[in-house]
């Protein structure tokens, strides 16, 4: 009977150690493709194959979490509900960040919409200024009157603020 215990032993110690390997491999697999899909991402320009991208990525770290509690938090041979215990808070929590994402996106809408005396700096269209002699004639002009109005004053410098430039 001892031979038998030391046989079966060694048969469990050998299904642990092919188990190991094959989650290291799964894990290593899912890594090197999610790596691969994010360089590629880099150079793409199509707005909609990179959120495609991202969203595969997402799917394979899913499954590397799935992996990752199952075998080395050890949950898979735990009882469903201690699974339980821990799936449902996390769906949960993922709802929670997508209610929240989707009421935010939706007072910013609204904020933009309907009130008229506020608008998101993006949103807003600059003019592109004109480089040359135009631009200068212009700026010419708006500062002749408050330089006129300083010299009657007595002071020879002009105190008119610069324009500045909208940063992008």
């Amino acid at each position: 009977m001892s031979n038998h215990d030391t046989h079966s032993a060694e048969h469990h110690h050998e299904d642990v150690i092919a188990e190991i390997k094959k989650v290291t491999i799964i894990l290593s697999v899912l890594t090197i493709v999610e790596l691969i899909l994010g360089f590629w991402m880099i150079s793409l320009t199509s707005h909609s194959l990179i959120l495609a991208i991202k969203g595969t990525i997402v799917i394979l770290m899913m499954a590397k979490a799935f992996y990752i509690v199952a075998y080395f938090m050890h949950l898979k041979h735990e009882v469903k509900n201690l699974i339980m215990t821990i799936v449902v808070p996390l769906l949960l929590f993922v709802w929670f960040i997508g209610a929240f994402l989707w009421d935010g996106s939706s007072f910013r809408n609204l904020r933009n919409n309907y009130n008229p005396y506020f608008k998101e700096q993006a949103t807003i269209k600059v003019e592109k200024k004109e480089h040359g002699a135009a631009k200068h004639e212009a700026k010419d002009a708006k500062h002749e009157a408050p330089a006129a109005k300083h010299e009657t004053i007595g002071s020879s410098h002009e105190t008119a603020k610069p324009e500045v430039e909208p940063y992008y």
